[in-house]
């Protein structure tokens, strides 16, 4: 209990993280695809990537033919998402949580085949999948 006192602040912070992670799990953010299945979405079926880290994550390294878009921009480049229509659109930020957002986004636009990559682009990364940008890997 002396520990709980002595770092509130610490474990409220752990309590909500939890508290999302579990929400976020439990309550969608629509179909999930693994690195591999991703990987057979863009080779096979010419999936578009979209990633909506902001800038200078994207540019650390990204997807290879990921195009960025953060959620915020979405209304200002309706007309980029708009061409992507027509085939299955995968999404991912670092981790897969902030990408929750914009597959529902995508969902309400009348996106069909929308996909929240799985881990985002850490997993990609821990996959040894190809990254580019300055902290890519070809």
């Amino acid at each position: 209990m002396e520990f709980i006192q002595q770092n509130l602040l610490l474990v409220i912070l752990t309590v909500t993280s939890g508290a999302m992670l579990f929400a976020t799990g439990f309550f969608g953010g629509g179909p999930r695809v693994t690195t591999g299945e991703a990987t057979k979405l863009i080779n096979r079926e010419d999936a578009q990537v979209i990633d909506v880290r902001d800038a200078g994550e994207f540019a650390n390294g990204h997807l290879l033919g990921a195009k960025n878009i953060p959620v915020a921009k979405f209304a200002e480049r309706a007309a980029d998402l708009e061409k992507m229509k027509g085939k299955p659109v995968i999404v991912c930020c670092e981790t897969g949580i902030r990408s929750v957002k914009a597959v529902k986004e995508l969902q309400k636009l009348g996106f069909d085949r929308v996909f929240n990559l799985d881990g985002g682009v850490a997993a990609w990364n821990k996959a040894g999948l190809p990254l580019t940008g300055k902290g890519g890997r070809k």
